[in-house]
């Protein structure tokens, strides 16, 4: 009986429980899930003498003979090992075709399942959470700590350095999909290729402008006071893939740093020192708006916009389906925050 939190996810799979022989992999971020269902099945395959069969079925599969499952779950390759099955979420998966696989294990085979953002009460969570010899992980959107080691990782492989302020400034472009993140990586690797060191003009060339753009344009309405626009820029960028994780991870960051931006100003240092303070620098495009910003919002409304975000993370992990009504939400929310301080501005002392 396991239920894997996201911040506990790469201890857990380090070493496998071998107890366990059917895994659930869940979540907001799909490349984070396809990377660590890949990743678990080859270490199961590998620790088998000889080495176990990796099968994988997709929708398709699934969707098509609903059965498979049980079929190749109790059949053994024919040449020895044992098997590894990788399966794809599916409409057709049901937790009662699952449990009795999972109830009464064989124990030469391993069970993934790959999966969406499923609420805490799904069948197929909930089974995978509450059986004895099974486990549900939770796949979100990497934090800051989780790509630093996917950068180390990266890099390390090309034998590359990275300056500090490159290396800030990449965080912030990556982490709302794992795949698209390793992908962003691996681009810049290339674009780089023949230098020893990459700098924050490298990355900011090749990585992510046409998401980072977006996420300002999102952001900078809500912060402005223009819930319309933000509303309906968030609209567009979700139908085009962002998550709202990395929505809202952004969202953070860009309201820490007004944060503390302000608060250098309230303690009396000049707006130019103030602005110096930034790791990662900032960009010279988004200098007009965040300066605006900076002198529209009072210090104790930008506390309260980071606690908005924070209650809106931390419910992100478990609505599913509410999650666009949850963001526009707080988009609005902001909206609402930057015109009271707009009003207070004005108002005499």
């Amino acid at each position: 009986m396991v239920a894997v939190k996201a911040h506990q996810a790469n201890a857990f799979l380090t070493k496998p429980d071998t107890k366990i022989s059917g895994y659930l992999f869940f979540g907001s971020d799909p490349g984070l899930v396809r990377e660590r269902g890949a990743k678990l099945a080859a270490q199961l395959a590998q620790s088998s003498k000889p080495e176990s069969e990796i099968l994988r079925l997709d929708e398709r599969d699934v969707e098509a003979e609903p059965d498979r499952i049980a079929v190749e779950m109790q059949t053994l390759p024919m040449f020895g090992g044992g098997k590894v099955l990788r399966v794809a979420h599916s409409r057709r998966l049901s937790a009662n075709d699952l449990k009795p696989l999972l109830d009464k294990p064989n124990p030469e085979c391993h069970l993934i399942v790959e999966a969406g953002n499923l609420k805490p009460t799904d069948k197929i969570r909930s089974l995978f959470e509450k059986s004895k010899t099974a486990a549900a992980v939770a796949c979100y959107a990497d934090s800051a700590r989780d790509l630093e080691g996917v950068i180390n990782r990266t890099l390390g492989e090309s034998q590359q350095t990275i300056s500090m302020d490159a290396r800030e400034f990449l965080v912030t472009r990556l982490g709302a999909d794992r795949a698209l993140s390793v992908g962003e990586l691996d681009k810049l690797v290339l674009f780089t290729e023949g230098k020893r060191q990459i700098t924050i003009d490298d990355v900011e060339a090749i990585v992510g402008d046409a998401s980072e753009m977006a996420l300002d344009n999102i952001i900078n309405a809500a912060a402005l006071g223009h819930a319309k626009t933000a509303v309906h820029e968030c609209a567009r960028s979700i139908a085009s893939g962002e998550s709202v994780h990395g929505i809202l991870a952004a969202a953070g960051r860009h309201f820490h740093r007004l944060a503390a931006t302000r608060a250098h100003l309230e303690n009396g240092r000049s707006e130019a020192d103030s602005l110096k303070q930034l790791r990662p620098p900032l960009h010279f495009k988004q200098k007009t708006a965040f300066v605006s910003q900076l002198h529209a919002w009072r210090h104790d409304h930008l506390l309260t916009a980071l606690d908005l975000i924070s209650s809106a993370t931390k419910a992100a992990r478990t609505t599913g389906a509410l999650d666009a009504i949850l963001i526009e939400r707080l988009l609005i929310r902001i909206a609402q925050l930057a015109q009271l301080s707009k009003r207070a501005a004005k108002s005499p002392a």
